[in-house]
């Protein structure tokens, strides 16, 4: 029997949006298109308010199959709800994680998968991280379309940031592996997007670019002098706060 385990697909160091006091959002859907590098049957999603003042309520999640790369529809009656000890929504206290349920669902690599979160209610919209590159755009409509397989034109629009999505684990062969690219604004920039694409090129086939970088991270040193909050982890302090 092959061996398997849990391995990161694809990730993000969660850091503060736009630098900025507290903004809300409500009734708000979140689709992100992830790249699977990995073929799998069963997954795992982690959801992360990192740099958030109060705990959000995510109030339902759902993975689903894009009808193509990068797109912002999925195929609808491929939508899987993610649960979170059970329950459809999960509570996020500020400073904390959650990490989900084992789902199952088959993945592809190179086959883009969407998952889409739904926030119903007033919620804390600190906690996200700007990515670039041509991996990494997200959608965001108003209104609950999160298991929908078309997000409204005229209610959608693109986005970089990445809210509280931080990371997707695939349970794959036990020979697959993630190179993690810690870093700061440069890292959350293109390059490792177009890493993640000349592996595809290439046909290499056991290993994931997972990106771990937000404005401001450093390995040892700490921006004490400044205040955002983005800016005064360095990488015990963040491993330290998404352990405990």
């Amino acid at each position: 029997m092959e061996q398997k385990k849990y391995v990161s697909t694809w990730g993000n160091a969660i850091s503060i949006a736009d630098r900025r006091p507290e903004n809300y959002a409500k009734d708000l859907t979140l689709r992100y298109p992830i790249r699977p590098m990995f073929d799998g049957d069963k997954l795992k999603i982690t959801l992360d308010n990192f740099c958030g003042i109060e705990s959000v309520t995510i109030s339902r999640i759902f993975v689903a199959y894009a009808v193509k790369n990068g797109s912002r529809a999925i195929i609808e009656d491929s939508s899987v709800p993610v649960t979170f000890n059970g329950s459809a929504g999960v509570d996020i206290p500020a400073g904390e994680s959650a990490v989900s349920d084992e789902i199952s669902f088959k993945v592809k690599r190179g086959n883009d998968i969407s998952v889409s979160l739904y926030l119903a209610d007033f919620t804390n919209m600190r906690s996200a991280v700007l990515i670039t590159g041509p991996l990494s755009k997200g959608f965001y409509s108003v209104g609950d379309y999160a298991q929908s397989g078309e997000l409204p034109l005229d209610n959608t629009r693109n986005t970089n940031w990445f809210y509280f999505l931080s990371n997707v684990e695939i349970y794959t062969s036990a020979e697959n592996r993630a190179v993690i690219c810690y870093g700061d604004s440069i890292t959350s920039q293109a390059w490792p997007d177009y890493l993640a694409m000349r592996l595809f090129k290439e046909n290499i086939t056991d290993t994931a670019i997972v990106r771990r970088a937000a404005s401001g991270t450093r390995i040892l040193r700490q921006y004490d002098n400044i205040t955002y909050d983005s800016y005064v982890g360095n990488c015990e302090t963040r491993s330290a706060r998404s352990q405990s």
